[in-house]
């Protein structure tokens, strides 16, 4: 979308009734047919307009497709976002993102993919990306803290994320499990997954791979019953270029606010707050081993606190958790 189409739709989307064709001459400089013309492209990039003669034209609907021209319509940050890269397909966003990062693009560079041949959860697990339904998307950091202080970016995240969700879906319940999940319903509605670049004192760059289900309606496979997504979980059809502007802005807010910190301590009662693990037996895999216990807490740098059954306060710091019904 060239500059003068995304600045008709930007006039339309501010417009609360209609837009003379007439206006939109004068404003932009450019003759009726013109006009008619970028109305034509928005038309086909999915957005709904009323044409109206004697009034001009009057923007029904967005397409909610996440690219930058709809997204920075709702964009309130300061640096995420600022820089934007939208891809109907792409083999992962997080790939995407660190190449540029490593060619220098600056924080707050967003990779956004319609759909993902290859996208990743923890542990290398597929993240399936079907088309036109979710968002997959990407958010170059370069936070100047040592890097035994990234991996709690993957719980910031998920922090600013829940708020997200329930930004867009009051009604929404939803909890972070540890450390990178969010599930409705003990369904899983979200997965974040952060790389990094580093050396021995601090990190050149992080990545955070984000994937929200957001109108998907139908999961097969392994994951059905084991995923759901804001739909499926309020019965309406969510836009996701609002979406991915409201996670931006609060991931934005807390990100700035740890810089300042120096761990998570400053949020570290709502993680536990919503914690889906909290109180329950659970068993982490990690290292080929597994640890058992109830989990009592959330360390303030992100470690996940089991009581373990020897009575030992045990700190993890990684795995995969999972709520268990064998521990005694």
């Amino acid at each position: 979308m060239n500059a003068l189409t995304s600045g008709i739709l930007s006039r339309l989307h501010a417009s609360r009734g209609y837009l003379s064709g007439e206006s939109l001459c004068r404003e932009f400089g450019i003759t009726r047919s013109a006009v008619w013309k970028h109305i034509g492209r928005l038309r086909d990039a999915g957005c709904r307009i009323e044409a109206v003669t004697g009034s001009g034209y009057r923007l029904e609907a967005l397409s909610g497709t996440p690219t930058a021209e709809e997204v920075s319509l709702f964009l309130e940050t300061r640096d995420a976002g600022s820089v934007f890269h939208y891809h109907k397909q792409a083999e992962s966003t997080n790939l995407l993102a660190r190449n540029l990062a490593a060619e220098g693009a600056p924080e707050g560079t967003v990779i956004v993919a319609e759909t993902q041949s290859a996208g990743r959860g923890r542990l290398g697990r597929l993240w399936v990306s079907p088309a036109g339904a979710n968002l997959y998307f990407s958010l170059i950091l370069r936070p100047k803290v040592p890097s035994f202080r990234i991996p709690q970016i993957t719980l910031l995240a998920a922090a600013s994320i829940r708020r997200a969700l329930l930004d867009a879906c009051p009604a929404v319940v939803a909890g972070i499990k540890w450390p990178n999940d969010i599930l409705s319903g003990g369904r899983k509605l979200c997965g974040v997954l952060c790389e990094m670049q580093s050396d021995t004192d601090r990190a050149h760059f992080v990545v955070a791979g984000i994937g929200i289900n957001v109108n998907q309606e139908v999961f097969s496979g392994e994951l059905q019953g084991k995923a759901t997504s804001l739909r499926l979980e309020t019965g309406s059809s969510v836009c996701r270029s609002v979406l991915l502007a409201g996670v931006l802005k609060r991931f934005e807010e807390l990100y700035l606010q740890w810089l300042q910190a120096d761990d998570l301590g400053f949020i570290r009662p709502e993680l536990e707050r919503h914690s889906v693990l909290l109180g329950q037996r659970v068993v982490v895999e990690r290292f080929s081993q597994q640890l058992e216990g109830i989990a009592t807490g959330i360390a303030p740098a992100g470690e996940l606190l089991l009581l373990a059954a020897d009575g030992n306060e045990l700190k993890i710091g990684s795995g995969e958790a999972s709520l268990s019904n064998t521990y005694h």
